[in-house]
Order: C-alpha cells, then sequence, then structure tokens
C-alpha cells in the first residue's frame, strides 16, 4: 500500500482495521480518546466512525474545562449505550463504565468474602443506600449495627467497610451489611479480652443492661452476666433493687469459656459467706423470728438474717390444716416466729417449723379434756365407719359406727345424723403421736347390759317383755323397764308346738318369759315362754304331787293356777 498515494481499497482497509482495534458493541465498556472540550461536554472518540459525547461532571468536574476531571488528549473508559443516536453519534456514559467496573471488583470481593468500602448516602423503604464506587447497593436497617441505631446521621457521606450478602447482577441489586463487620471486630476483640480474664480476678464495669435474672455488665469491649442469685447473699426478686444502668460495680470473674466467650460475674463472692459457721449460729431446737420472703406451694421462704433463709415446709406449717396453701397461713413480709428443725451447710438449708412454735392442740385437748369427760361439737363429715366431730382447738374427733348406739347397728343410728348437728359425745381415747380422738355417742347413757346386771336381770330370771315387731321366725321384743332388746325364736314362743305361732301377738302385747341367756360380752338376751312354761310346770309338780298318784297333769297345772290367782287376789 502506497501510504502517499492511497487508493480508495487502501482507505477502506485502514478503516476496516481501525475498526477492528478494539472489540465494540453495545453495553460494553471500551477506551477512548479526549479529542475536545465543549462547554460542560467531553467529546471522546471510541474508534467509531462518529464519536460521542460524556458530561464534564460524570468524570468529576464542575463543567468547565479548567475544573474538569480529564483534558484533551486523556484516554477513559466509557460504556457504550448505543453505536448512534438521532444525532449521528455515540451514545457514551462515565458513570455506567464505572458502575460496570465496580460490579466487576465487587464480585470478586464477595466471592472471596472480602469487605468493600462504601457510603451511606440516603435513607429509602426499610434502610439505607449505599455508594460502593459507583454501584449502588441496599442496607437493611437490621444490618446497620448491632443493637438497633436510632440516628443514622453520623454514619452518612463517610466511608466504611461494608460486607456484601447478596449480589444479582441481571437485577442490578446488591444487600450489604455493616453489622457484619462490626459483630467480626467485636468477635476479634472479645476473643483477645476474654483471653486476658481469669477466674478469680475481680474487676470493674458499668452495668450495661438489666433483666429478670440478671445484670449484664460491660468489663470495656465485652459484656459479663451477674446472674441475680449473684448479686447479693440475700434474696433478690429484681436486679433493679439494687443495680440500675450507668453504675460502675466491682465483680469477680467467677466463670470464664473461652470457647462461647461467655463471663459469668458475682458480686456477693467479694462479701463474707453469711453461711460460715451456721451450725453454731442456728442451733436445732431454738427459735428465731424472721421474715417471710417467698411463698410456693410446698412451703414458704423465711429470711433469718441478711443471705441467710431457711424453709418453712407446708406440713411443718399448722397442726389442724393439713390440706392448705401456705399463702394461707402467712403472707409476704410478715414476721413470723420459728424452730430450727434441721441445718445443712452443705446443701445450704435450713429447715423451719411453725407449728412447733405453738402447743400441739392435742396435748391441749388432752390436759382440758380427759377421757371420760363430756364435750360437744359440730358433725363435720359422715363417712363409711363413723362421725367426725369438730371440737375446740380446731381439732377433730372420731364417733365410730360400733359407739353410736348399745343395740341398733352402726350404720342405722348413722343416718339420723347430718353435718352441722351439734351432738354431745364422751371422750374414749386422745392419741397425741397420731393425733386421734376417739369420741362415744352411747356412752353417755351408760351401758344397759351393767345396768342390767346389777339389778335383778339375770339367767333364769322371769321377765315381762313388749312386743316391738312380729315377724316369721319369731318377735322381735324388749325387756321392760330396760333398754335391753331381745329376740323370742318361733320356737320359743310356746311349749304346746299349736301354739307356737308369731301372729298370735300383737305389737306392744305384753308377755312373761324366761331369760335363758344374759351374755355380756356378745351383748347377748334370750328370753323362751316355753322355758318360763316348762319351769311352772316343774314347780307346780313339785308342790302338788306327781303325775303318778293318779292326778292328771291338766288338774296339777289347774290347781297351780288356781293357787296362782288366789294368790294374786291377796
Amino acid at each position: 500500500m502506497d501510504t502517499l498515494n492511497p487508493t480508495r481499497d487502501d482507505f477502506a482497509a485502514l478503516l476496516e482495521e481501525s475498526f477492528t482495534t478494539q472489540e465494540l458493541y453495545e453495553g460494553a465498556v471500551v477506551k477512548g480518546t479526549v479529542i475536545a472540550i465543549e462547554k460542560d461536554l467531553a467529546v471522546i472518540d471510541v474508534g467509531l466512525k462518529v464519536e460521542g459525547r460524556v458530561p464534564l461532571k460524570e468524570f468529576g468536574g464542575k463543567g468547565r474545562e479548567d475544573e474538569g476531571g480529564v483534558k484533551v488528549g486523556d484516554e477513559v473508559e466509557v460504556y457504550l449505550e448505543r453505536v448512534e443516536n438521532a444525532l449521528g453519534e455515540a451514545v457514551l456514559s462515565r458513570d455506567k463504565a464505572r458502575r460496570e467496573e465496580s460490579w466487576v471488583r465487587l464480585e470478586v470481593a464477595f466471592e472471596a468474602g472480602e469487605k468493600v468500602t462504601g457510603q451511606i448516602f440516603n435513607q429509602v423503604k426499610g434502610g439505607f443506600t449505599v455508594d460502593l464506587d459507583g454501584a449502588v447497593a441496599f442496607l437493611p436497617r437490621s444490618q446497620v449495627d448491632i443493637r438497633p441505631v436510632r440516628d443514622v446521621t453520623p454514619l452518612m457521606h463517610t466511608p466504611q467497610p461494608f460486607q456484601i450478602l447478596k449480589m444479582d447482577k441481571r437485577r442490578g441489586n446488591i444487600v450489604v451489611s455493616r453489622r457484619v463487620v462490626l459483630e467480626e471486630t467485636r468477635a476479634e476483640q472479645r476473643s483477645e479480652l476474654v483471653q486476658s480474664l481469669e477466674e478469680g480476678q475481680v474487676v470493674e464495669g458499668v452495668v450495661k443492661n438489666i433483666t429478670d435474672y440478671g445484670a449484664f455488665v460491660d468489663l470495656g469491649g465485652i459484656d459479663g452476666l451477674l446472674h441475680v442469685t449473684d448479686i447479693a447473699w440475700r434474696r433478690i426478686n429484681h436486679p433493679s433493687e439494687v443495680l440500675s444502668i450507668g453504675q460502675t460495680v466491682k465483680v469477680q470473674i467467677i466463670r470464664v469459656n473461652q470457647e462461647t466467650h461467655r463471663i459469668s460475674l458475682g458480686m456477693k463472692q467479694l462479701e463474707a459467706d453469711p453461711w460460715d459457721g451456721i451450725e453454731a449460729k442456728y442451733p436445732v431446737g431454738a427459735k428465731f423470728t424472721g421474715r417471710v420472703t417467698n411463698i410456693t406451694d410446698y412451703g414458704a421462704f423465711v429470711e433469718l438474717e441478711a443471705g441467710i433463709e431457711g424453709l418453712i415446709h407446708v406440713s411443718e406449717m399448722s397442726w389442724t390444716k393439713k390440706n392448705v396453701h401456705p399463702g394461707k397461713i402467712v403472707s409476704t413480709s410478715q414476721e413470723v416466729e420459728v424452730m430450727i428443725l434441721e441445718v445443712d451447710p452443705v446443701k445450704r438449708r435450713i429447715s423451719l417449723g411453725l407449728k412447733q412454735t405453738l402447743q400441739n392442740p392435742w396435748e391441749a385437748f388432752a390436759e382440758k379434756f380427759p377421757v371420760g369427760t363430756e364435750v360437744e361439737g359440730e358433725v363435720k363429715n359422715k363417712t363409711e365407719f363413723g362421725l367426725f366431730i369438730g371440737l375446740e382447738g380446731d381439732v377433730d374427733g372420731m364417733v365410730h359406727l360400733s359407739d353410736l348406739d348399745w343395740n341398733r347397728p352402726g350404720e342405722q343410728v348413722i343416718e339420723e345424723f347430718k353435718k352441722g348437728d351439734m351432738v354431745s359425745a364422751q371422750v374414749l381415747d386422745v392419741d397425741v403421736e397420731k393425733e386421734r380422738i376417739s369420741l362415744g355417742i352411747k356412752q353417755l347413757g351408760g351401758d344397759p347390759f351393767e345396768t342390767a346386771a346389777a339389778g335383778e336381770i339375770r339367767k333364769g330370771a322371769v321377765v315381762t317383755c313388749e312386743v316391738l315387731e312380729v315377724k316369721d321366725n319369731g318377735l322381735e321384743a324388749k325387756i321392760v323397764d330396760t333398754d335391753l332388746a331381745t329376740f323370742v325364736r318361733r320356737a320359743d314362743l310356746s311349749r304346746d308346738r299349736a301354739e307356737q305361732r308369731p301372729e298370735r301377738f300383737s305389737v306392744g302385747e305384753k308377755f312373761d318369759a324366761r331369760i335363758t341367756q344374759f351374755d355380756k360380752k356378745t351383748r347377748r338376751v334370750s328370753v323362751s315362754i316355753k322355758a318360763l312354761e316348762i319351769a311352772e310346770e316343774k314347780e307346780a309338780v313339785a308342790q302338788y304331787g306327781s303325775s303318778d298318784s293318779g292326778a292328771s297333769l291338766g288338774d296339777i297345772l289347774g290347781a297351780a293356777l288356781k293357787a296362782r290367782e288366789e294368790g294374786d287376789e291377796e
């Protein structure tokens, strides 16, 4: 090719060569040369048939050539949006070129997990926008700081590191986090600080936060937990009773976990342990006054002194109230007198008794109402084995079924009583150890067997009976002028077989009979009309002669009856 006289073909070849010096296509970043500055625009030749114009402000200039970011002859990278526009020029953009460059760098950093530098420049819904050297990223509000930040103004327009959480070039989305960077930095600081701490070490810190279970204390870059039970030896219901946010406290390092970086702190450990020598201070059996600090389902805690608490178990609260919630017996902050029942310095436990400071009500009852005394009370309950009677001193006594009546069965008699009835009874026995009082109602009227035995009632005696009930197999009756009940069997109703018919008797009718059995142990009395007739016959025979003399039995009995009638008339 003749360079001095190029032909048309030579010119076409040179033009084609200029087109192939760099790969040009829409949507690519290309290199170009600034060939002119026109007012606030830079004319850039990117090797095409036409030039493109880019505002100087995209290069960081203020619109004038002397203050622009570029000058004629500079080589710059620009973004080729379109090859030609309506004016026959290339549409170029420096901002988009910078953004493309940033995306490439950011993708490399994202893949490597490296931090990038950016500036928060605007607030949007749900967070903020961050300029990452041309690329715009989204910073969610939750990712701004470790703790919620009310005012982000001091953080804006300040270069600072961010961690890329997500990138989507197709959608043009980048999500970053400042919080992750802070947590990593803080973790490094924590690790260094934790390694410098030792168990037993005494340090100063500032109360940072207070919760129901304790307080978090800032030890200078790392927080430690001061549990509510380690604030003081005495019971503390809430840390705010003793501590306040911002307060400087002296604490002791109790435990340090190098892996989790958890630090347990204590304040009470800096004071003398009140449990030292506790057994000598609170001997078993001694009585002390304390204050109720807490009430549970199983008892009440009583503070004897600061840091020393004992438990009154529900079983040791009352002599008589066995199934009552402790809150019904004592109340919080109440001053109570208690007895020391047990002291365990190893488990740091003291067992207390409340009822032991009061007289045993069963002992008091036994002193005031000895066996044989008559008492009065209200029927509290009816059971299958007897009645429970409420007595003086808030104690109960029981009347067994067998002690309700001398003659009738208890199952029948107990139906005559109902809850709330006032009844009288006799004290039969008081067992203080077993907390039992035995009562009897039938004993108030005396034993009818004893009364009867003291009189003429004995085996062989002739008595008058009154019919109470007529049955098929005999008669229910009672001995007149006594409380003794008896039953006359059918076979004992008469010597004459034809007369052994219960129906020939009626209720209320009286008859004479002979006592055939009188047993105080089995409490049985048996009478027989037949036995009386036989005895009278023998007596008549003995008085008027035997039947061998020729007189008939009828004659003998007739004579005996006549003599008896005459005697009655006399």
